[in-house]
């Protein structure tokens, strides 16, 4: 809901595995709409609040031992439930803009497709920690994962696994894009970064120009 007096903002949200290109996305659209006198509240997950930022530490530096798949996926879940109460529930309902660097459909695809947990029981688990905040667009930058490894600097844990693991996070992205078409953009990321800008862009301008739906629990 928004606070009395304030129209609702919007929450955007950039999908996408390693390498796609997705931090560079996120601060172009977030320098254009500041160039605008949109107010903007640019986050990212797992992180976003110093709780949060310190589960990111645990989770993405690399492993000194295994970490269990459901262990990883609720403590993205931990994360998560404090950055939404924190900073993006709160940023939404005072008509601000919040663009995100990934967000619940990342738990989808890594821990749910990728890790071969059961989908619908990590979605549970995510509704949960969100209160069901549902983003209002979500753009997902689809490259190949081969590609995207080369492109990554990170090193962290994720970035460490197989081909493989990799081949099936982009699976699920589609998969999850193609049960929400309305809600998502999908874009080829292996194309130059301005155009890519300019389709963002076009379709932010699009949703912001119509009545920001109240969004409620996922589907």
């Amino acid at each position: 809901m928004a606070a009395d007096g304030a129209e609702r903002g919007l929450f955007i949200v950039f999908e996408g595995g390693e390498g796609a290109g997705k931090s560079t996305q996120v601060a172009l659209l977030a320098q254009h709409l500041a160039a605008t006198g949109t107010a903007v509240v640019l986050t990212r997950e797992p992180g976003g609040t110093p709780t949060a930022e310190a589960v990111r530490t645990l989770l993405l530096a690399p492993a000194t031992e295994p970490m269990s798949d459901w262990c990883e996926a609720l403590l993205f879940a931990a994360a998560r439930a404090d950055h939404v109460a924190k900073v993006i529930a709160p940023a939404v309902a005072t008509g601000q803009v919040v663009l995100c660097d990934r967000y619940v459909d990342s738990s989808l695809a890594y821990q749910g497709f990728a890790r071969a947990l059961p989908v619908e029981q990590v979605r549970t688990v995510s509704q949960w920690a969100t209160g069901g905040l549902v983003p209002d667009l979500t753009v997902l930058l689809d490259v190949d994962p081969a590609l995207g490894l080369a492109r990554a600097r990170d090193g962290n844990r994720m970035e460490a696994q197989a081909l493989e693991f990799h081949q099936r996070v982009r699976a699920g992205l589609l998969a999850l894009a193609a049960q929400e078409p309305d809600r998502y953009l999908v874009l080829a990321a292996d194309r130059p970064v301005p155009q890519i800008a300019d389709q963002v862009r076009t379709r932010v301008a699009a949703l912001q120009s119509a009545t920001p739906p109240a969004r409620g629990a996922t589907t």
